[in-house]
């Protein structure tokens, strides 16, 4: 069996750390919490966790608080979680079982980290992060925000998965660190030049949010997965500013890299759907169900491949008065959110116009 220390970097994290740490806290053998500067509760809480506490003076650089964070730890492997992380108890098990069997020869072993659910509960949207590394091999963080783990050695990729469950956010933080970095005369790295334009973006500034990704993709220095997220949001800001040209240009761009994500394909559904070019739109929103996507991928969006997609194709149906296509692609829409208000009214509509005409109840596989 390994031994891990948990580490972590906390600032007012009062209304979420203890759930955090009641979740992990009988699978680890260490806590480290490294405070940067909390004025709530937060320390209170974590005492009654662990002695294991150290302050570190914020810098703007999450990267360094996230190393001094790691060189607090003595066991054999590293994991590291933020505060509104949760492992939940449907998850225990199976990181016990892991505890317990990791060979030594692992160095790292990434896990799932579900960014959002739907209404049922179901998970909407992951992403894959470095999770547990051994400590020995000494791994370092990089960068001020938007940070990651650069990781080498035997990986494994393990089904296991941390659930993300924010109660807020400081919407400002990340924008005001890279805006401080270039005042200082910092040149942004390309991923610092993707994320940026993200939070530009997020912030609406979304001629200089086109800037920054027009600059990110046409380096051609980015990780493929970015500069395919980088079309999609690309593709958005030009939305917003009315420029239907370079919207779906932007979308077609994503080809570039890869075949044609089930995003991609909804987007360019959707957009066919807005010109009324209906077979169109059935065709990409087709493609979105066919494309399989690797199960350890490490951005995945469920709702491109499963709810949305069979709506899409019901409407369109609808449309042409293909009505048993459409009631199917609405009962196949209904698997996955069994309660949505627009799938049940579908439901007897479609039931209701099929059965004046003749008896029919589709099988849904």
């Amino acid at each position: 069996m390994i031994s891990i220390s948990l580490c972590m970097i906390v600032k007012n994290e009062e209304p979420v750390i203890a759930r955090c740490l009641d979740s992990i806290k009988d699978l680890v053998d260490e806590i480290n919490i490294v405070d940067t500067g909390s004025t709530d509760n937060t320390k209170k809480i974590v005492e009654q966790y662990t002695n294991r506490i150290f302050d570190f003076k914020w810098i703007d650089d999450f990267a360094a608080a996230r190393n001094f964070s790691f060189q607090q730890a003595t066991k054999d492997y590293i994991l590291w979680l933020d505060a509104d992380d949760l492992l939940t108890v449907e998850e225990h098990e199976n990181f016990k079982s892991l505890k317990n069997t990791l060979p030594s020869e692992i160095d790292v072993v990434s896990m799932n980290y579900y960014l959002s659910f739907d209404d049922e509960g179901n998970i909407a949207s992951l992403i894959r992060r470095n999770r547990l590394i051994k400590r020995k091999k000494g791994f370092q963080w990089i960068g001020a925000v938007h940070e990651y783990l650069e990781v080498y050695g035997t990986i494994f990729e393990s089904d296991i998965g941390l659930s993300h469950l924010p109660l807020s956010h400081d919407k400002h933080r990340n924008i005001e660190i890279y805006k401080k970095l270039i005042h200082d005369g910092k040149e942004l790295s390309p991923r610092d030049t993707y994320y940026y334009a993200n939070e530009l973006k997020d912030h609406e500034l979304y001629e200089e949010a086109i800037y920054h990704y027009e600059h990110f993709l046409t380096a051609n220095l980015g990780w493929v997965e970015d500069c395919i997220q980088a079309c999609y949001k690309l593709s958005d800001c030009y939305a917003a500013i009315k420029d239907d040209g370079n919207k779906i240009a932007s979308v077609l761009r994503s080809f570039e890299y890869d075949i044609p994500r089930p995003e991609a394909c909804c987007r360019l559904g959707f957009f066919f759907m807005q010109q009324s070019n209906d077979k169109a739109a059935i065709y990409w929103y087709e493609q979105a169900l066919t494309v399989k996507i690797p199960p350890n991928s490490p951005f995945q969006n469920n709702t491109f491949t499963t709810w949305l997609p069979h709506l899409q194709l019901c409407v369109l149906y609808d449309r042409l008065q293909q009505y048993e296509l459409a009631y199917f692609h609405n009962e196949k829409a209904r698997i996955y959110k069994p309660n949505d208000r627009r799938i049940l009214f579908n439901q007897n509509y479609f039931k209701g116009i099929l059965k004046n005409n003749y008896s029919f109840e589709p099988e849904i596989q």
